[in-house]
């Protein structure tokens, strides 16, 4: 396994990156309301990238060897959609859960987050779900420190998610990621503390579990992309890159509104 270590140059240039695709996240927030489509979602965030930020959509035509190519800018993924759902016209409704993840591209480098809503007001049963999946997403984020393995990042993840009766999805992975938008090492959200390799201060990759309600089971729509629970239960996902400092972590997808660590998201 060859991990890429950046250097200050491809740091200051991935601080760029990720921020502006937390932007678009709070651009795109006051939108996700019922009765707009995820089409007209996609096409706001589209749009936003290009005339506002000057950037491009990574996802947009991404093409990895067995797949077609993706045809939005966007994944946004509804209910029981784990990741990868493609934008339709299908509109939102009352209670909707949706993942809107975002990867923009600015001057060579790739910004990579994502962020769960709900449509207003919201099940007991969508909200802890959310909640509790953001608590895994910062319960990983936290374990990040030069010395720490990464399976001390799924370890924290599984625990925290089994806890409250909820599974981990194990087929797909964060990954590293700087100048090339996939790249060493996966970081998978399960695992045994002290295992897998070391992290050192300038790896860069993204912390992004997906946990289920239900059980962990997927089953891959014939688009070949959007990847759905098994059992229909509803599926949540929070995702941010993280760099590896000399002391610590710094969570590069950061912008004005981006919701702070150990927050309650439905005080």
């Amino acid at each position: 396994m060859t991990v890429t270590i950046k250097n200050e140059h491809d740091i200051a240039k991935m601080r760029i990156a990720c921020r502006l695709a937390s932007e678009v996240l709070d651009y795109i927030t006051p939108f996700v309301k019922p009765g707009i489509t995820t089409n007209e979602l996609d096409k706001l965030c589209h749009e936003y990238m290009l005339n506002k930020q000057y950037a491009i959509p990574a996802p947009l035509n991404y093409q990895p060897s067995g797949y077609p190519p993706y045809p939005k800018a966007t994944c946004i993924s509804v209910n029981d959609v784990i990741c990868h759902g493609i934008p339709s016209d299908k509109k939102l409704k009352n209670n909707d859960i949706l993942n809107i993840d975002i990867t923009v591209v600015k001057d060579g480098y790739f910004g990579d987050t994502s962020r769960m809503f709900i449509v207003n007001p919201g099940s007991i049963l969508g909200k802890r779900l959310v909640q509790v999946t953001y608590e895994c997403m910062w319960l990983g984020i936290e374990r990040v420190q030069p010395g720490a393995y990464l399976g001390d990042i799924g370890y924290a993840i599984q625990r925290h998610a089994e806890a409250h009766g909820y599974s981990v999805v194990r087929e797909y992975c964060g990954h590293g990621i700087g100048n090339v938008f996939h790249e060493e090492p996966q970081i998978l959200h399960y695992g045994h503390p002290g295992t897998g390799i070391q992290l050192q201060p300038g790896m860069i990759f993204t912390i992004e579990p997906m946990i289920n309600a239900g059980r962990r089971e997927i089953r891959t729509m014939p688009d070949r992309w959007t990847v759905k629970t098994r059992d229909h239960s509803l599926s949540a996902q929070w995702e941010h890159t993280v760099l590896v400092t000399k002391t610590g972590y710094e969570v590069l997808t950061v912008s004005a509104n981006t919701p702070q660590p150990s927050q309650s998201l439905y005080d």
